[in-house]
């Protein structure tokens, strides 16, 4: 019994990761047909103009140099757009399907959970095979630069924050903390939007708070103090 229900498994997760497949393939498509050249000039101009901000920073002098590292960029940014853009429409098919009578919702979620999958696969690809077109133009600080750029820098705000919040913080305490920030701007840098990536380092906060506090810190009270410190200091 235990052998057929795993069968039966197996070939669900099959057809729906098909359908998905398929539902990705027609909704980029679609996407393609119903953007204008005009509207694909002006995203071109915004996510080169971005990218150019990034590469600016990065003090590359070979124009030849810069314009590829900017070009690898705008592409990432031109391919993250495609596939988030697609998951959504994707979700969005379905949960405008799952509104209708007699609409089978656990099987609608399910379509969604493996279009998730999908899209979390293909970013991860994209993400290690992005980070080797950096690594061979960029040294490791470079490359970091660029991912800092790319979640407008809330790495370093954050754990400037934390530090100075927390002043008598140990060094593995710190360890502990530029660690999960890191892991978050790994993820980060594949958000969609301002807000997702920041919701990506709000997870993250989470964690390290629960840490802290177990650690020993009240962080409510931590908090509480680190703002008095901060409006006495402005009002210097």
């Amino acid at each position: 019994m235990l052998g057929n229900l795993k069968g039966v498994t197996y070939i669900m997760r099959r057809y729906f990761l098909i359908v998905g497949l398929v539902l990705s393939s027609l909704t980029f498509a679609y996407a393609q047909k119903t953007q204008t050249p005009e509207e694909q000039a002006n995203y071109t101009q915004v996510i080169t103009k971005r990218a150019e901000k990034i590469v600016d920073v990065l003090g590359i002098k070979d124009s030849a140099k810069y314009k590829h590292v900017r070009d690898i960029i705008v592409d990432q940014y031109r391919t993250l757009g495609t596939i988030h853009d697609t998951r959504n429409a994707e979700v969005a098919t379905i949960n405008e399907a799952k509104k209708q009578p007699g609409a089978d919702k656990a099987a609608e979620n399910a379509k969604i959970a493996v279009i998730d999958t999908d899209a979390t696969h293909q970013l991860a690809k994209l993400h290690k095979v992005y980070l080797s077109k950096l690594g061979k133009d960029l040294t490791a600080l470079q490359v970091d630069q660029v991912k800092d750029e790319m979640t407008y820098k809330i790495l370093e705000v954050t754990y400037a924050g934390y530090l100075d919040e927390l002043p008598t913080l140990t060094e593995p305490q710190k360890e502990k903390i530029k660690g999960w920030l890191i892991e978050a701007r790994e993820l980060a840098i594949d958000a969609e939007s301002s807000n997702k990536k920041h919701e990506v380092f709000g997870k993250y906060k989470g964690r390290i708070n629960n840490y802290l506090s177990a650690q020993g810190y009240d962080m409510k009270k931590a908090g509480e103090e680190w703002q008095k410190r901060i409006k006495e200091k402005a009002g210097q």
